[in-house]
């Protein structure tokens, strides 16, 4: 049974076995964005149901939206980091809010 490249399983070279190592698929930060509209409390709650945040850290990075103008939620594999991002924007519609996210590159 022949081995499928990259994965993971060692090779014989001769004498020398060789375990490929496969790369680490890039990660990509999902930003909220403040707006003047969206409540505070939507934004905590937000951060804890689609983002994992306990209700302290949600609240800080919250805090750091308000503040800053903007905030990572969190670092996700492309696909993830995109699906994160379209439930943000549906939650906000369905609630009435302007809320927006983004991508940028980890």
């Amino acid at each position: 049974m022949a081995e499928k490249p990259g994965s993971g399983t060692p090779r014989r070279d001769g004498e020398v076995a060789v375990r490929e190592r496969l790369a680490k698929p890039p990660r990509f930060k999902v930003i909220l964005y403040n707006d003047d509209y969206t409540p505070m409390e939507f934004v905590v709650g937000l951060l804890e149901s689609v983002f994992g945040k306990s209700p302290s850290e949600a609240t800080q990075l919250m805090l750091t939206i308000h503040r800053r103008g903007e905030g990572v939620a969190g670092a996700y594999v492309l696909e993830v980091a995109e699906t994160k991002i379209s439930t943000v924007h549906r939650l906000a519609e369905d609630g009435g809010y302007p809320l927006r996210a983004g991508l940028r590159d980890e």
